[in-house]
Order: structure tokens, then C-alpha cells, then sequence
């Protein structure tokens, strides 16, 4: 390749002259970055360490395993909280993680791009970092519409590219925290904030040649540029926080999947999988259908049977990877009753089955979400039937548990003792 002083041919060619480029305004987005994007990947992993022991996917990943602990069932919110802050929070960075690249830009296309180890360091990190940031944000959009065109499995993309994201991430940060503070002292956000459009200046020189040495005239402030790109980060939140939180805002959450519509009546709230997508029939949820209970003793049930012994109400939430969430108000047996009729007064976990096949038609629950007072074999929802699409005869709920674990159209239940 031929080459000029200033690099290949080709990057002559691109300029970047915006003067409101510069160490300082970088770092403002770096900054916001650093206090945030932890808090997503922290209620990531703990989203993933939710699902239990050998049920997240991907499941055997080796030395990228997690620690192994009893996901807890209160406070009853819990997944609500974590899921709805991993992808509501996530969403909410997008504009700020595109500002942050904007602002960066010119390192990108630097020339020689490797001036000595730790500007390798930095220069590798950096294109892990980028790669990574947008591999999620896509990936997990594109989840939230249910969209699968990449072709492989959002579950396993999803988290070995957290962990790529990770690692470049604190080199990342390892490398360039020192640099971020110097650059952030070195301007007032009180002044940038109240300095207008026809007294905004270049920042300094800096020896990383994010400030151009021939800027152009400014056509937005400093404040501008901040206050864009905060409007923006508010309006996602806007259209986001209502798939989580509920409420009017619901009805803004433009983000929530296209041509999924809910239930009717008491069933109005957001269904996963419907029941023809699932493959369930009439047939093999109706009157034929009896709940088979494994344990101590065989029992089975039909579904006047279990309507017939004590129930239990409950307002409980349940909440999706997707980043939906709903409360709604449950009747059903008691899990622990249940385990009692099958000669286990002391469950150490149950195995649920569903009348559904493929690989979230059956969930292992921990002992204390088998004896938790409000889990339940739900049977209604706000006083009616539930309906098939969520999970007619009968469907597991349980606080705190991932939605997908919370079975619908349950065939049967192995309690397993202490």
C-alpha cells in the first residue's frame, strides 16, 4: 500500500473537523459509561445465575461458569428488577454509547496504528471494546423482537460476547482511567453548560488527535451536543420503562414487540409463546388432561380435582428475558400442598414438565422456591380460567422466578426430598 507522511492514501481522504471533539466531551461520555454499563452487566450475569444450576444457556461454558447459589424468591420482584434494569438501562446507554463513538472516531482511522505495547494494548482493547458493545446492543434489540436473523443462539452470542465485552472493558478502563480524569479537570461542566453556540471553542491540542488541527466552524454548543444526546437517552427511557414498570406508560413502550397481542379480559397481559406456536392442542389440554404428581407416591389430578382442594391467591409479577413485565393476581394450589400429596413433606426441588416439547418445557425449582408460601400450580388469573395461550389447565408461578421457567400447560411435577 502506498503511504503519505500523514498514512495510507485512503485516510487522507477523511477529515474530521468537528471542534467540539476533545479529550474533555469523551470523557463526559466515558464517564457515564463507566458508572452504568457495570450495573447492566452485573444484572446480566444475574440474570443468567436465575435461571439455576445447569438451566442457563449456554449451559457447559466451561471456565466462564458462574457461581452456583439458591436464586432467592423474595423479595417477589427480584427478576423483575434485575431483567427490567439489564435491558431498560441497556437501551437508555444507546445514545450515549453512539456519542461516545462519535466522539472517537478519528483514533479509529490513527495513523501508524501502533506506535508502541501499550498503544497496542490499547488500540486491540479498543476494537474488542467497540466490536463487543455493538454485538450486544444488537443482538439484544433484535431479541426484544423476537427477531432471530443472525442465525445462531441469542442465549450463547449473548453471553460469550459479555464476557469479551468484559475483558476489553476493564483493560480498557485499566488503560485509560488516568487519562479520562486529567482530561475531566481540566474543563468546568458548570461553564461547558453555560457557554452558547457563538463562544464555543476547540478544546487544546491533544497528543491522542481527537481534536482536529483545522476544525471547522461550530454549528452546535457543547450544552447542545450534551443535551441531544441526554433527550435522547430520556426518550428511550420513556418508550421503554412502561414494558417494565406497567401503568400508562405501557402504552408508550414502543420497544415492546411488534404483533404480540395480549390476552383478552382477565388474560390481558403479554404472552411469550402462544399455544399454537407452542404446538399445543385442545385435545391434549382438555378434558383428558390430569396432572401427574412423582415423588414419595404416584397421584394424578384433574384439573376439577385440584380446583377441588384448598387455593391460594397471590399478586405476583412475572417477567420476561425480553425485558417485559407484568403483575398480575394468581389462584392455584400451593407447590408445598402439592408435594405433601405426593408423600414429600420436605422437597429439595421439583422438575415441572410441559405438555409443550423443546428447551423451556421443563424447569428445575430450588427447595426454597418449592416451599415458598405464594408459589403456586396456578389455575386462574384475576378470578377466570387462564386461558390456553397462557398456559391452560395449569401453569407454574413463582416469585421471582425468569418468566420462561414459570411453565405453562404443566403435565406433571417430580418433587424430589431434601
Amino acid at each position: 500500500m502506498r503511504t503519505s507522511p500523514t498514512g495510507p492514501r485512503a485516510l487522507r481522504y477523511l477529515r474530521f473537523r468537528s471542534p467540539l471533539r476533545g479529550p474533555w466531551l469523551t470523557s463526559v461520555f466515558g464517564a457515564v459509561l463507566l458508572a452504568c454499563l457495570p450495573l447492566v452487566v452485573l444484572t446480566g450475569l444475574l440474570d443468567y445465575v436465575a435461571y439455576g444450576p445447569g438451566q442457563g444457556i449456554p449451559g457447559d461454558v466451561g471456565w466462564l461458569h458462574l457461581p452456583i447459589f439458591d436464586w432467592p424468591t423474595r423479595p417477589s420482584w427480584l427478576f423483575r428488577l434485575t431483567q427490567g434494569l439489564h435491558v431498560g438501562l441497556g437501551l437508555v446507554l444507546v445514545p450515549v454509547v453512539l456519542a461516545k463513538l462519535w466522539s472517537v472516531i478519528p483514533k479509529l482511522f490513527s495513523w501508524p496504528p501502533a506506535r508502541s505495547l501499550v498503544h497496542v494494548l490499547e488500540r486491540i482493547s479498543l476494537l474488542l471494546l467497540v466490536g463487543s458493545i455493538l454485538f450486544e446492543i444488537a443482538t439484544g434489540i433484535l431479541n426484544i423482537q423476537y427477531d432471530y436473523v443472525f442465525g445462531f443462539s441469542f442465549y450463547t452470542g449473548h453471553y460469550l460476547g459479555a464476557w469479551v465485552f468484559i475483558a476489553s472493558f476493564v483493560t480498557h478502563v485499566s488503560l485509560k482511567l488516568p487519562t479520562m480524569v486529567r482530561a475531566l479537570r481540566s474543563r468546568s461542566l458548570r461553564t461547558e453548560l453555560a457557554t452558547p453556540l457563538d463562544r464555543t471553542e476547540p478544546e487544546p491540542p491533544d497528543e491522542n488527535g481527537l481534536v482536529p488541527t483545522d476544525p471547522a466552524p461550530p454549528t452546535l454548543s457543547r450544552r447542545g451536543l450534551l443535551g441531544v444526546v441526554g433527550g435522547g437517552a430520556l426518550l428511550v427511557a420513556v418508550l421503554t420503562a412502561g414494558q417494565t414498570i406497567g401503568g400508562p406508560l405501557r402504552e408508550l413502550a414502543f420497544l415492546l414487540p411488534r404483533g404480540r397481542e395480549p390476552g383478552e379480559g382477565a388474560n390481558r397481559y403479554p404472552i411469550n409463546k402462544t399455544a399454537v406456536a407452542a404446538g399445543i392442542t385442545d385435545g391434549a389440554a382438555g378434558a383428558g388432561w390430569r396432572l401427574t404428581l412423582t415423588g414419595g407416591t404416584r397421584r394424578e389430578f384433574s384439573r376439577d380435582e385440584l380446583l377441588a382442594l384448598p387455593q391460594h391467591t397471590a399478586d405476583l409479577p412475572i417477567a420476561c428475558v425480553e425485558g417485559w413485565s407484568t403483575v398480575q393476581t394468581w389462584t392455584g394450589v400451593r407447590l408445598r400442598d402439592l408435594a405433601a400429596l405426593a408423600g414429600v413433606r420436605s422437597p429439595g426441588s421439583a422438575f415441572v414438565s410441559s405438555i409443550e416439547q423443546g428447551p423451556f418445557a421443563q424447569a428445575t425449582l430450588n427447595s426454597g422456591q418449592v416451599s415458598d408460601p405464594d408459589a403456586l400450580l396456578a389455575l386462574k388469573v384475576n378470578g377466570a380460567d387462564l386461558s390456553l395461550d397462557h398456559g391452560f389447565p395449569a401453569r407454574v408461578i413463582v416469585p421471582a422466578l425468569p418468566g420462561v421457567h414459570c411453565t405453562k400447560w404443566v403435565r406433571g411435577i417430580e418433587f424430589r426430598s431434601a
